[in-house]
C-alpha cells in the first residue's frame, strides 16, 4: 500500500491545485481595491518602521524555504524552485535596499552575505540539497534577529 503523500505548509495555505488567486498572497487575490491595500500598508510600514518591513522579508525568506525544503523531501521539484526563486527576489531585495555608501563596513559585509546567499539557494536549487537551506536558514536567523533588535530599540530624533 502506497504511503499518503504529505503536503507542505506552502501547499496547505495555498490550497487546491489550481488555486491560484491564493497562491498570489494577500490583497491580490481580492483585485484591485485589495492589491491597493495591500501596497499601501506595505508602504506605510516602510515609511514608518523599516526595520520592521525588513524583519518582515526575513520572514517572508524563510518561511519559503521552510516550504521549499518540505518540497525537496516530496519530489515537487517544480514548487521548490518556485519558493527558492521568491527567496532570491528577496534576498535582491535586501541586498538592493543597502546604501553602501553611508552604511560603510557593515554594509559591505551584508553585501557579501547576501552575496553568499544568493550563490548557496543557487546551489541549493540546482541540486536539491537541504542541508545548503539550513545554513541559508541559519544566517537569515541570525540576521532576522540583529533586525528585530534594530526595530525594538527606541527611535533617535533625526
Amino acid at each position: 500500500m502506497p504511503h499518503p503523500r504529505r503536503y507542505t505548509s506552502y501547499e496547505v495555505r495555498r490550497g487546491a491545485p489550481g488555486n491560484e488567486e491564493a497562491a498570489m498572497g494577500p490583497g491580490l487575490a481580492y483585485g484591485k481595491a485589495g492589491a491597493y491595500q495591500s501596497v499601501a500598508a506595505w508602504s506605510s510600514l516602510a515609511e514608518d518602521e523599516p526595520q520592521k518591513l525588513i524583519v518582515k522579508l526575513y520572514d517572508g525568506a524563510l518561511e519559503r524555504i521552510a516550504a521549499a525544503r518540505g518540497c525537496i523531501d516530496n519530489g515537487l521539484i517544480n514548487e521548490k524552485c518556485e519558493l527558492l526563486t521568491r527567496v532570491l527576489a528577496i534576498v535582491g531585495e535586501l541586498r538592493g535596499s543597502l546604501d553602501l555608501v553611508r552604511g560603510g563596513e557593515i554594509a559591505a559585509h551584508l553585501d557579501d552575505l547576501y552575496d553568499y546567499v544568493t550563490r548557496q539557494l543557487l546551489l541549493a536549487n540546482a541540486t536539491n540539497r537541504v542541508d545548503v537551506l539550513d545554513e541559508v536558514s541559519s544566517l537569515l536567523r541570525e540576521l532576522r534577529t540583529a533586525w528585530t533588535a534594530v526595530a525594538a530599540a527606541p527611535a533617535r530624533p533625526r
